[in-house]
């Protein structure tokens, strides 16, 4: 073998092993605009609410999250993601287990959302969502042939049941396997509710709603399922204040949001001050740092109302071009996941960056005074490290599933004078 011919193959096989430069350079990019916003909107909160009056408090904390993130994001997309298959089953039973722990943590209004160890705290919803995604791709994948079966359960209520209806009803391995993993989502989604965190309760729900569809369920369960949730949801609407898990802020904010007069000083405070931001901001916005909202009026314009104060500096202009590249991230994901090596890595990748999505539509739509107030942050934008750590760790998991992709990543947008490359090869 000639040294030119050894130099091509080496090559190749780097190409082919390389992460995703195109999800790698927008995830940077959408990183680098989330830290100048958070800088801009919270040095006067931080300024004036955080001990010693230090400005950049937030900003330094979540500068630090992003670089150990981003390092840990790179080794993670090291590894052959293969080997999360088997330790999707461990992490699930740490997940459950924390969620339960952090139960048992004293609280005064009830709130339990955060686990410290030592100086860090972090929440173990964050985690379980993350361990969710990969535990029910490594499910859906194993039992693929189960979940789209149209035979009789091998379960034992199922067969009786056969035998005493006369054979006239059947329960199918499909039905059995779909329920078996809604059952796992929903014991997750009402351990993460104990801890009165209701937009955790919904993006788990979302997740796990997103993941059983890409499984390929039976549709017509799929169906039953948003006629019983719109049933619930008008019965939350117009009985909020009759139902007992709901908890008093959760009436209250549901309220708020019906009733765009209540309480303008109180409930529905942070919202209105949201919406005079975004229109405040016009068509090119106040300029960057020039805010009038987050001196004080927007509450923690920091956390999920960042969105706000992002459309009152740079405007409609600024933030549609924002949400266009996370559009941007997601579809590339979404690539990414359609040319996954097998099942797994095409279920995994497409659970991470449906869940980005799902929050940034959650995040924007409460800002927007479209949905309620739920406290859902915006991903790479709101201050938070283990949101932001486990943010980047998910991207990273894409990163690996894309090394392993048949698609274009690196090198292979530059063409070569020995070789062409084929046009029908080319995705971005």
């Amino acid at each position: 073998m000639n040294l030119n011919k050894m130099k091509t193959m080496l090559k190749d096989s780097w190409i082919k092993n390389s992460m995703d430069l195109p999800f790698f350079l927008i995830l940077l990019l959408v990183l680098s605009i989330g830290l100048v916003m958070l800088l801009s909107s919270s040095y006067f909160y931080a300024y004036y609410n955080v001990k010693g009056n230090n400005p950049l408090h937030y900003f330094t904390r979540q500068l630090f999250f992003a670089v150990l993130g981003l390092g840990i994001m790179y080794v993670v997309s090291k590894f052959d993601y293969h080997q999360l298959r088997d330790l999707s089953v461990f992490g699930m039973g740490i997940a459950l287990l924390l969620l339960l722990v952090v139960l048992l943590v004293p609280s005064e209004d009830g709130i339990k959302r955060w686990l410290g160890v030592g100086p860090i705290t972090f929440q173990p919803s964050e985690v379980a969502k993350f361990v969710l995604i990969l535990f029910l791709a490594r499910g859906l994948d194993k039992d693929y042939r189960k979940l789209t079966s149209s035979k009789l359960s091998k379960v034992p209520f199922a067969q009786s049941l056969y035998e005493m209806s006369g054979k006239k009803i059947l329960i199918t391995q499909g039905t059995t396997t779909l329920f078996y993993y809604l059952f796992i989502v929903l014991v997750i989604a009402v351990l993460v509710l104990a801890e009165s965190h209701l937009s955790g309760t919904i993006l788990v729900l979302g997740i796990g709603i997103i993941m059983l569809w890409l499984g390929e369920g039976r549709m017509r369960w799929f169906v039953i399922g948003a006629v019983l949730a719109a049933i619930a949801i008008t019965v939350v609407i117009l009985e909020y204040d009759n139902i007992p898990l709901l908890r008093d802020y959760m009436a209250e904010r549901i309220k708020a949001w019906l009733d765009k007069d209540y309480e303008p000083t109180g409930a529905r405070w942070q919202t209105n001050q949201s919406l005079y931001a975004i229109g405040s901001g016009g068509f090119f916005g106040a300029g960057l740092g020039n805010s009038k909202e987050k001196y004080l009026y927007v509450s923690e314009p920091q956390n999920d109302f960042i969105f706000a104060i992002v459309c009152e500096e740079l405007g409609f202009v600024g933030a549609t071009g924002i949400l266009l590249l996370y559009g941007a991230l997601i579809w590339r994901g979404v690539m990414i996941g359609m040319r996954a090596r097998d099942r797994f890595g095409a279920l995994i990748a497409f659970g991470m960056v449906l869940h980005l999505a799902l929050q940034v539509a959650l995040n924007v739509a409460v800002v927007t005074d479209t949905l309620p107030n739920t406290g859902i942050g915006l991903p790479f934008f709101s201050y938070g490290g283990s949101s932001m750590l486990i943010c980047l760790v998910e991207m990273g998991v894409v990163l690996s599933v894309s090394r392993q992709a048949n698609m274009p990543k690196v090198y292979t947008f530059k063409k070569s004078k020995k070789r062409k490359v084929q046009r029908n090869t080319e995705t971005f």
